[in-house]
Protein backbone atom coordinates (compact mmCIF):
# COMPACT_ATOMS: atom_id res chain seq x y z
CA UNK A 1 0.00 0.00 0.00
CA UNK A 2 2.62 2.11 0.95
CA UNK A 3 4.74 2.06 -2.36
CA UNK A 4 1.22 2.06 -4.15
CA UNK A 5 0.73 5.20 -2.40
CA UNK A 6 4.28 6.80 -3.23
CA UNK A 7 3.42 5.95 -6.93
CA UNK A 8 0.17 7.93 -7.11
CA UNK A 9 2.06 10.83 -5.27
CA UNK A 10 4.99 10.22 -8.26
CA UNK A 11 2.10 10.38 -11.35
CA UNK A 12 0.41 13.32 -9.92
CA UNK A 13 3.36 15.19 -10.07
CA UNK A 14 3.85 13.76 -13.37
CA UNK A 15 0.65 15.22 -14.28
CA UNK A 16 1.14 18.60 -13.12
CA UNK A 17 4.13 18.75 -15.13
CA UNK A 18 2.58 17.92 -18.13
CA UNK A 19 -0.55 20.32 -17.88
CA UNK A 20 1.84 23.24 -17.40
CA UNK A 21 4.00 22.00 -19.97
CA UNK A 22 1.19 22.56 -22.44
CA UNK A 23 -0.57 25.33 -21.70
CA UNK A 24 3.38 27.00 -21.28
CA UNK A 25 3.93 25.34 -25.29
CA UNK A 26 0.72 27.36 -26.51
CA UNK A 27 2.24 30.74 -24.67
CA UNK A 28 5.45 30.47 -25.89
CA UNK A 29 4.34 30.29 -29.25
CA UNK A 30 2.03 32.61 -29.53
CA UNK A 31 4.13 35.56 -31.00
CA UNK A 32 4.53 33.22 -33.95
CA UNK A 33 0.79 32.21 -34.18
CA UNK A 34 -0.13 35.93 -34.07
CA UNK A 35 2.10 36.86 -36.61
CA UNK A 36 1.20 34.36 -38.96
CA UNK A 37 -2.22 34.02 -38.25
CA UNK A 38 -2.29 38.21 -38.79
CA UNK A 39 -4.03 39.30 -35.64
CA UNK A 40 -3.19 42.70 -33.50
CA UNK A 41 -2.15 42.40 -29.91
CA UNK A 42 -6.01 43.84 -28.81
CA UNK A 43 -7.39 40.57 -30.64
CA UNK A 44 -5.45 38.35 -29.28
CA UNK A 45 -6.56 39.74 -25.56
CA UNK A 46 -9.96 38.42 -26.69
CA UNK A 47 -8.69 35.71 -28.32
CA UNK A 48 -7.14 34.18 -24.63
CA UNK A 49 -10.27 35.51 -22.91
CA UNK A 50 -12.19 32.31 -25.48
CA UNK A 51 -9.05 30.38 -23.95
CA UNK A 52 -9.75 31.06 -20.41
CA UNK A 53 -13.82 30.71 -20.97
CA UNK A 54 -13.57 27.04 -22.86
CA UNK A 55 -10.97 26.34 -19.60
CA UNK A 56 -13.77 27.38 -16.86
CA UNK A 57 -16.35 25.62 -18.91
CA UNK A 58 -14.25 22.49 -18.97
CA UNK A 59 -13.41 22.88 -15.24
CA UNK A 60 -17.14 22.69 -14.65
CA UNK A 61 -17.98 19.58 -17.23
CA UNK A 62 -14.78 17.38 -14.95
CA UNK A 63 -15.27 17.87 -11.88
CA UNK A 64 -18.77 15.80 -11.50
CA UNK A 65 -17.41 13.71 -14.09
CA UNK A 66 -14.22 12.86 -12.10
CA UNK A 67 -16.77 12.04 -9.28
CA UNK A 68 -18.99 9.78 -11.04
CA UNK A 69 -15.99 7.94 -13.02
CA UNK A 70 -12.90 8.51 -10.78
CA UNK A 71 -9.47 10.09 -11.02
CA UNK A 72 -8.07 7.50 -12.80
CA UNK A 73 -10.52 7.42 -15.95
CA UNK A 74 -11.01 10.72 -15.80
CA UNK A 75 -7.66 12.65 -15.30
CA UNK A 76 -5.64 10.15 -18.22
CA UNK A 77 -8.58 11.22 -20.68
CA UNK A 78 -7.78 14.80 -19.94
CA UNK A 79 -4.47 14.58 -20.12
CA UNK A 80 -4.46 12.75 -23.71
CA UNK A 81 -7.00 15.57 -25.16
CA UNK A 82 -5.06 18.61 -23.61
CA UNK A 83 -1.99 17.17 -25.37
CA UNK A 84 -4.15 16.05 -29.15
CA UNK A 85 -5.79 19.20 -28.93
CA UNK A 86 -2.32 21.46 -28.39
CA UNK A 87 -1.89 21.01 -32.27
CA UNK A 88 -4.66 23.14 -33.17
CA UNK A 89 -3.47 26.25 -32.19
CA UNK A 90 -0.69 25.87 -34.48
CA UNK A 91 -2.83 24.96 -37.67
CA UNK A 92 -5.10 27.93 -37.01
CA UNK A 93 -4.95 30.04 -40.60
CA UNK A 94 -7.01 33.21 -39.63
CA UNK A 95 -8.73 34.75 -36.24
CA UNK A 96 -11.77 32.21 -36.20
CA UNK A 97 -9.87 29.19 -36.56
CA UNK A 98 -7.87 30.15 -33.91
CA UNK A 99 -10.74 30.97 -31.23
CA UNK A 100 -12.36 27.46 -32.21
CA UNK A 101 -9.15 26.10 -31.19
CA UNK A 102 -8.46 27.95 -28.30
CA UNK A 103 -11.85 26.95 -27.09
CA UNK A 104 -11.25 23.60 -27.77
CA UNK A 105 -7.32 23.33 -25.75
CA UNK A 106 -9.17 25.17 -23.37
CA UNK A 107 -11.91 23.43 -22.49
CA UNK A 108 -9.29 20.03 -22.26
CA UNK A 109 -6.90 21.92 -20.25
CA UNK A 110 -9.44 22.68 -17.80
CA UNK A 111 -10.54 19.17 -17.52
CA UNK A 112 -7.01 17.94 -17.06
CA UNK A 113 -6.51 20.85 -14.30
CA UNK A 114 -9.57 20.00 -12.28
CA UNK A 115 -9.05 16.37 -12.58
CA UNK A 116 -5.44 16.09 -11.39
CA UNK A 117 -6.20 18.77 -8.79
CA UNK A 118 -9.12 16.16 -7.61
CA UNK A 119 -6.51 13.19 -7.44
CA UNK A 120 -4.25 15.37 -5.62
CA UNK A 121 -6.89 15.89 -3.06
CA UNK A 122 -7.35 12.02 -2.68
CA UNK A 123 -3.48 11.47 -2.32
CA UNK A 124 -3.26 14.50 0.09
CA UNK A 125 -5.97 12.55 2.19
CA UNK A 126 -4.06 9.23 2.31
CA UNK A 127 -0.88 10.73 2.83
CA UNK A 128 -2.74 12.16 6.21
CA UNK A 129 -0.76 15.58 5.69
CA UNK A 130 -0.57 18.75 3.35
CA UNK A 131 1.36 17.92 0.07
CA UNK A 132 -0.51 19.97 -2.09
CA UNK A 133 1.47 22.73 -2.64
CA UNK A 134 4.29 20.70 -3.88
CA UNK A 135 2.02 19.49 -6.76
CA UNK A 136 1.46 22.76 -7.55
CA UNK A 137 5.10 24.11 -7.59
CA UNK A 138 5.72 21.31 -10.19
CA UNK A 139 2.97 22.84 -12.50
CA UNK A 140 5.89 26.00 -13.04
CA UNK A 141 8.22 23.36 -13.79
CA UNK A 142 6.23 22.48 -16.72
CA UNK A 143 6.58 26.50 -17.85
CA UNK A 144 10.20 26.20 -17.60
CA UNK A 145 10.30 22.80 -19.04
CA UNK A 146 8.09 24.36 -22.18
CA UNK A 147 10.16 27.38 -22.00
CA UNK A 148 13.56 25.63 -22.96
CA UNK A 149 11.99 23.27 -25.52
CA UNK A 150 10.16 26.15 -26.91
CA UNK A 151 13.74 27.43 -27.04
CA UNK A 152 15.06 24.79 -28.83
CA UNK A 153 13.18 23.98 -31.50
CA UNK A 154 13.07 27.16 -32.79
CA UNK A 155 16.53 26.84 -32.72
CA UNK A 156 15.72 23.44 -34.91
CA UNK A 157 13.77 25.80 -37.02
CA UNK A 158 10.34 24.09 -36.36
CA UNK A 159 7.56 25.58 -37.29
CA UNK A 160 4.61 25.88 -34.45
CA UNK A 161 2.39 22.98 -35.80
CA UNK A 162 5.40 20.87 -35.97
CA UNK A 163 6.45 22.07 -32.88
CA UNK A 164 3.03 21.96 -30.91
CA UNK A 165 2.43 18.62 -32.52
CA UNK A 166 5.54 16.92 -31.45
CA UNK A 167 5.19 17.70 -27.75
CA UNK A 168 1.65 17.03 -27.77
CA UNK A 169 2.21 12.97 -28.70
CA UNK A 170 4.91 12.75 -25.81
CA UNK A 171 2.50 14.63 -23.63
CA UNK A 172 -0.10 12.26 -24.89
CA UNK A 173 2.15 9.18 -24.16
CA UNK A 174 3.34 10.34 -20.54
CA UNK A 175 -0.29 10.62 -20.00
CA UNK A 176 -1.15 7.19 -20.76
CA UNK A 177 2.03 6.09 -19.08
CA UNK A 178 1.31 7.58 -15.88
CA UNK A 179 -2.48 6.17 -15.50
CA UNK A 180 -1.72 2.82 -14.32
CA UNK A 181 -0.11 4.45 -11.22
CA UNK A 182 -3.28 6.56 -10.07
CA UNK A 183 -5.47 5.85 -7.25
CA UNK A 184 -8.55 3.98 -7.92
CA UNK A 185 -10.96 5.64 -5.97
CA UNK A 186 -11.08 8.25 -2.81
CA UNK A 187 -9.35 6.79 0.51
CA UNK A 188 -11.89 5.92 2.84
CA UNK A 189 -12.07 8.80 5.00
CA UNK A 190 -12.54 6.19 8.21
CA UNK A 191 -9.33 4.12 7.06
CA UNK A 192 -5.58 4.90 7.66
CA UNK A 193 -5.48 8.53 5.98
CA UNK A 194 -5.98 11.93 8.19
CA UNK A 195 -8.17 12.85 10.07
CA UNK A 196 -10.71 15.88 10.49
CA UNK A 197 -9.52 18.95 11.94
CA UNK A 198 -12.82 19.23 14.04
CA UNK A 199 -13.17 15.69 14.69
CA UNK A 200 -16.50 15.48 12.40
CA UNK A 201 -17.28 13.39 9.74
CA UNK A 202 -18.21 14.76 5.87
CA UNK A 203 -21.84 13.65 7.27
CA UNK A 204 -21.72 15.86 9.83
CA UNK A 205 -21.18 18.41 8.34
CA UNK A 206 -22.35 17.98 5.09
CA UNK A 207 -25.43 20.51 5.02
CA UNK A 208 -23.04 23.73 5.46
CA UNK A 209 -20.57 22.26 2.88
CA UNK A 210 -21.73 23.93 -0.21
CA UNK A 211 -22.12 27.49 1.60
CA UNK A 212 -18.64 26.84 3.02
CA UNK A 213 -17.58 26.19 -0.84
CA UNK A 214 -18.28 28.83 -2.20
CA UNK A 215 -16.66 31.11 0.50
CA UNK A 216 -13.33 29.11 -0.16
CA UNK A 217 -14.12 30.38 -4.61
CA UNK A 218 -14.55 33.66 -3.16
CA UNK A 219 -11.47 33.83 -1.79
CA UNK A 220 -10.06 31.61 -4.88
CA UNK A 221 -10.79 34.28 -6.93
CA UNK A 222 -9.49 37.44 -4.38
CA UNK A 223 -6.06 35.57 -4.70
CA UNK A 224 -6.44 34.44 -7.87
CA UNK A 225 -6.92 37.81 -9.53
CA UNK A 226 -3.92 39.87 -7.23
CA UNK A 227 -1.77 36.53 -9.01
CA UNK A 228 -3.18 37.47 -12.69
CA UNK A 229 -2.72 41.14 -11.71
CA UNK A 230 1.23 40.21 -10.88
CA UNK A 231 1.62 38.04 -14.65
CA UNK A 232 0.70 40.91 -16.48
CA UNK A 233 1.57 44.41 -14.70
CA UNK A 234 5.03 43.89 -13.02
CA UNK A 235 7.34 44.59 -15.36
CA UNK A 236 5.26 47.47 -16.90
CA UNK A 237 5.23 48.83 -13.29
CA UNK A 238 8.80 49.03 -13.49
CA UNK A 239 9.40 50.56 -16.76
CA UNK A 240 6.74 52.95 -16.67
CA UNK A 241 6.32 53.78 -12.82
CA UNK A 242 10.13 53.88 -11.92
CA UNK A 243 11.78 54.13 -15.33
CA UNK A 244 13.65 50.80 -15.77
CA UNK A 245 15.16 49.73 -18.63
CA UNK A 246 13.01 46.96 -20.70
CA UNK A 247 15.45 44.34 -19.38
CA UNK A 248 15.45 45.30 -16.25
CA UNK A 249 11.91 45.23 -15.75
CA UNK A 250 11.48 42.08 -17.00
CA UNK A 251 12.80 40.66 -13.83
CA UNK A 252 9.90 41.98 -12.19
CA UNK A 253 7.91 39.10 -12.76
CA UNK A 254 11.00 36.79 -12.80
CA UNK A 255 10.86 37.58 -9.57
CA UNK A 256 7.45 37.12 -8.62
CA UNK A 257 7.67 34.02 -10.09
CA UNK A 258 10.46 32.61 -8.60
CA UNK A 259 9.30 33.46 -5.02
CA UNK A 260 6.37 31.49 -6.08
CA UNK A 261 7.51 28.76 -7.11
CA UNK A 262 9.73 28.73 -3.84
CA UNK A 263 7.82 29.42 -1.61
CA UNK A 264 5.24 26.58 -3.19
CA UNK A 265 8.03 23.99 -2.72
CA UNK A 266 8.68 24.96 1.45
CA UNK A 267 4.64 25.21 1.85
CA UNK A 268 3.87 21.71 2.80
CA UNK A 269 5.80 21.02 5.85
CA UNK A 270 4.73 24.50 7.30
CA UNK A 271 0.92 24.00 6.59
CA UNK A 272 1.15 20.54 8.02
CA UNK A 273 2.81 21.96 11.15
CA UNK A 274 1.02 25.21 11.82
CA UNK A 275 -1.64 24.32 10.08
CA UNK A 276 -3.87 25.89 6.64
CA UNK A 277 -5.37 28.66 7.97
CA UNK A 278 -1.79 30.06 9.54
CA UNK A 279 -0.83 29.57 5.90
CA UNK A 280 -3.53 31.47 4.12
CA UNK A 281 -3.70 34.06 6.84
CA UNK A 282 0.23 34.74 7.07
CA UNK A 283 0.46 34.36 3.78
CA UNK A 284 -1.89 36.53 2.94
CA UNK A 285 -0.42 39.04 5.03
CA UNK A 286 2.94 38.56 4.01
CA UNK A 287 1.71 39.77 0.03
CA UNK A 288 -0.66 42.73 1.25
CA UNK A 289 2.99 43.81 3.11
CA UNK A 290 5.07 43.26 -0.12
CA UNK A 291 2.35 44.79 -2.72
CA UNK A 292 2.44 47.92 -0.25
CA UNK A 293 6.41 48.18 -0.78
CA UNK A 294 5.87 47.87 -4.84
CA UNK A 295 2.83 50.73 -4.51
CA UNK A 296 5.22 53.31 -1.98
CA UNK A 297 8.18 52.94 -2.00
CA UNK A 298 10.40 55.14 -4.60
CA UNK A 299 13.28 52.50 -4.20
CA UNK A 300 13.86 49.93 -7.19
CA UNK A 301 15.74 47.66 -4.86
CA UNK A 302 12.73 47.74 -2.25
CA UNK A 303 10.39 47.54 -5.55
CA UNK A 304 11.85 43.94 -6.44
CA UNK A 305 11.47 42.98 -2.85
CA UNK A 306 7.70 43.96 -2.34
CA UNK A 307 7.36 41.27 -5.75
CA UNK A 308 9.32 38.82 -3.87
CA UNK A 309 6.97 38.95 -0.52
CA UNK A 310 4.20 39.59 -2.87
CA UNK A 311 4.77 35.81 -4.44
CA UNK A 312 6.14 34.39 -1.57
CA UNK A 313 2.91 34.92 0.60
CA UNK A 314 0.55 34.19 -2.23
CA UNK A 315 2.20 31.04 -3.26
CA UNK A 316 0.56 28.68 -0.49
CA UNK A 317 -2.42 30.55 -0.84
CA UNK A 318 -4.07 28.70 -4.01
CA UNK A 319 -3.43 25.30 -2.92
CA UNK A 320 -4.43 25.34 0.62
CA UNK A 321 -7.96 26.88 -0.98
CA UNK A 322 -8.09 23.78 -3.38
CA UNK A 323 -6.92 21.36 -0.70
CA UNK A 324 -10.14 22.84 1.86
CA UNK A 325 -12.61 22.83 -1.00
CA UNK A 326 -11.51 18.75 -1.93
CA UNK A 327 -11.57 17.39 2.02
CA UNK A 328 -14.79 19.37 2.64
CA UNK A 329 -16.84 16.37 0.84
CA UNK A 330 -14.57 13.57 -0.14
CA UNK A 331 -17.70 12.00 -2.27
CA UNK A 332 -17.91 15.62 -4.12
CA UNK A 333 -14.64 16.51 -4.53
CA UNK A 334 -14.46 17.20 -8.49
CA UNK A 335 -17.63 19.11 -7.80
CA UNK A 336 -15.94 21.39 -5.17
CA UNK A 337 -12.54 21.61 -6.55
CA UNK A 338 -14.19 22.92 -9.99
CA UNK A 339 -16.34 25.32 -8.10
CA UNK A 340 -13.41 26.89 -6.24
CA UNK A 341 -10.98 26.65 -9.27
CA UNK A 342 -13.61 27.70 -11.73
CA UNK A 343 -14.47 31.36 -9.95
CA UNK A 344 -10.59 31.23 -8.69
CA UNK A 345 -9.70 31.30 -12.72
CA UNK A 346 -11.99 34.12 -13.48
CA UNK A 347 -10.25 36.04 -11.31
CA UNK A 348 -7.20 34.98 -12.62
CA UNK A 349 -8.82 36.51 -16.34
CA UNK A 350 -10.29 39.93 -14.69
CA UNK A 351 -7.32 40.61 -12.82
CA UNK A 352 -4.81 42.40 -15.47
CA UNK A 353 -8.32 43.81 -17.16
CA UNK A 354 -9.48 45.17 -13.45
CA UNK A 355 -6.16 47.04 -13.14
CA UNK A 356 -6.32 48.00 -16.40
CA UNK A 357 -9.50 49.75 -16.31
CA UNK A 358 -8.37 51.27 -12.89
CA UNK A 359 -5.41 52.95 -14.52
CA UNK A 360 -7.91 55.16 -16.65
CA UNK A 361 -8.30 56.73 -13.28
CA UNK A 362 -5.29 56.29 -10.99
CA UNK A 363 -1.86 55.95 -11.33
CA UNK A 364 -1.00 52.24 -12.12
CA UNK A 365 1.04 52.23 -8.37
CA UNK A 366 -1.74 53.40 -6.81
CA UNK A 367 -3.95 51.00 -8.88
CA UNK A 368 -2.23 48.23 -7.16
CA UNK A 369 -4.11 49.34 -3.84
CA UNK A 370 -7.08 47.37 -4.89
CA UNK A 371 -4.57 44.32 -4.38
CA UNK A 372 -3.43 45.29 -1.08
CA UNK A 373 -7.40 45.17 0.34
CA UNK A 374 -7.58 41.71 -1.30
CA UNK A 375 -5.27 40.57 0.15
CA UNK A 376 -6.01 41.80 3.45
CA UNK A 377 -9.87 40.75 3.05
CA UNK A 378 -8.28 37.05 2.22
CA UNK A 379 -6.38 37.10 5.70
CA UNK A 380 -9.00 37.86 7.57
CA UNK A 381 -11.13 35.21 5.76
CA UNK A 382 -8.73 32.54 6.53
CA UNK A 383 -11.09 30.84 9.34
CA UNK A 384 -13.05 29.67 6.55
CA UNK A 385 -10.49 26.83 6.94
CA UNK A 386 -11.04 25.80 10.10
CA UNK A 387 -14.65 24.68 9.66
CA UNK A 388 -14.05 21.82 7.69
CA UNK A 389 -12.23 18.94 7.51
CA UNK A 390 -8.70 18.68 6.56
CA UNK A 391 -5.33 16.75 6.03
CA UNK A 392 -3.77 16.82 9.67
CA UNK A 393 -0.99 14.61 11.14
CA UNK A 394 -2.84 11.17 12.16
CA UNK A 395 -0.62 11.02 15.44
CA UNK A 396 -3.15 13.92 16.65
CA UNK A 397 -6.37 12.42 16.00
CA UNK A 398 -7.96 11.56 19.11
CA UNK A 399 -10.78 8.84 19.15
CA UNK A 400 -13.24 8.12 21.25
CA UNK A 401 -11.69 5.37 23.06
CA UNK A 402 -8.13 8.01 23.73
CA UNK A 403 -11.16 10.54 25.28
CA UNK A 404 -12.61 7.89 27.47
CA UNK A 405 -9.20 6.57 28.81
CA UNK A 406 -7.67 10.05 29.02
CA UNK A 407 -7.87 10.47 33.14
CA UNK A 408 -4.89 8.54 34.86
CA UNK A 409 -5.62 6.43 37.53
CA UNK A 410 -4.48 7.72 40.96
CA UNK A 411 -2.00 6.13 42.94
CA UNK A 412 -4.61 5.60 46.07
CA UNK A 413 -7.17 3.23 44.62
CA UNK A 414 -7.04 -0.60 43.13
CA UNK A 415 -6.41 -1.19 39.74
CA UNK A 416 -10.07 -1.41 37.79
CA UNK A 417 -10.81 -3.68 34.10
CA UNK A 418 -11.16 -0.29 32.47
CA UNK A 419 -7.38 0.78 33.56
CA UNK A 420 -6.03 -2.84 32.21
CA UNK A 421 -7.71 -1.81 28.99
CA UNK A 422 -6.79 1.21 28.31
CA UNK A 423 -3.06 0.52 29.30
CA UNK A 424 -1.11 1.02 26.63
Amino acid sequence: MERSLRAARVATYVYFVLCGTLLGTWVVHIPAIEERVGISHATLGGLLVVLGLGALAGMQVAGPLTDRLGTRVVVPAGGVLCATTLLLPGLAHDPWTLAAALLVFGLCNGCLDVSMNAHAVHVEKAYGRPVMSGFHATFSVGGVLAALAGAGMAGAGLNPAAGMALVGAVGAVVALAAARALLPAAPDVEGPGPAHETGTSPAAGGRGTPGRVWLLAVLALMVMLCEGAANDWSALHLKDVMGASAGTAAFAYGTFAAAMTAGRLLADPFAARFGPPAILRHGAAMAAVGITLVVLSPWIWAVFTGWALFGLGLSGCVPQLFSAAGHADPSAAGANVARVAGLGYVGMLAGPAVIGWLTHLVALNHAFVLLTLLCVTTAVGARVLRTGPGPVRQAETLTAADRTCRPEKAADRPETAADRTCRP
